[in-house]
């Protein structure tokens, strides 16, 4: 069993990465898109931006972070300036850290099947008078949804993992910003807290594996009702 104070760390991991998902999802979905396109200029130098961070040190990813959602950094500042509202050191700022660092998997996810998609189905719509945004609704999302499922999914069980970004952006505050992996470091740092470690790291594996199952299972009806 678990004491209330840990509760809340197993609460308020939930909390952060549902909130990483809802924020990143529509960001990746757009991002996917866009490198979708073969003959998009710069193309490359899009991919590389939004891969690093699956190549940089989550610290490194945190404190890039710190320099621009700072309180002294250009975004940062300016949301101090006019809302009198910070990122850095609350639940938001953990959940923009975790979603930075999920969005290059989701992105590479949602692409892999948008790609998948049949060219001609797109050029037969626009034949028939669809514009764009009709061809986008109608078309390419509905085909793409198992995609963006797999990419939501993916994006929830990283997040219940992330660590480095959110420590050096949002710090481990009990109650704000301390989820289940700073929960587990903590424990980890006072003596006899192995217990308390191995406990919050089953709640981990289990939430992480809930997740993945739902989806699956998720997928699998979108699979069937595409094929009806």
């Amino acid at each position: 069993m678990l004491e209330p104070d840990q509760w809340i760390a197993v609460r308020l991991t939930l909390r952060v990465a549902l909130m990483a998902v809802g924020g990143t999802l529509p960001v990746a979905l757009l991002l996917a898109w866009i490198l979708a396109r073969p003959r998009l200029p710069g193309r490359p130098l899009l991919d590389a931006l939004v891969h690093l961070p699956m190549v940089l040190p989550p610290v490194v990813t945190g404190w890039l972070l710190l320099l621009v959602f700072g309180l002294h950094g250009p975004v940062g500042g300016l949301l101090w300036r006019l809302f009198h509202a910070r990122l850095v050191f609350t639940t938001a700022g953990a959940a923009l850290a975790t979603g930075v660092m999920t969005l290059p998997l989701m992105v590479r996810t949602i692409r892999l099947s948008l790609e998948a998609i049949d060219p001609g189905l797109l050029d037969a719509a626009a034949g028939l008078g669809a514009r764009p945004l009709d061809r986008f609704v109608t078309i390419t999302l509905p085909m793409a949804a198992p995609g963006v499922l797999a990419a939501a999914a993916i994006g929830y069980a990283a997040s219940l993992g992330e660590f480095g970004a959110v420590i050096t952006f949002a710090a481990s505050i009990p109650g704000r910003t301390q989820t289940l992996p700073l929960a587990i470091y903590a424990a980890l740092q006072v003596p006899g807290g192995e217990a308390i470690a191995a406990r919050l790291a089953t709640v981990s594996l289990m939430l992480a594996l809930t997740g993945l199952l739902v989806s699956e299972l998720l997928m699998r009806r979108l699979r069937g009702i595409g094929r009806v």
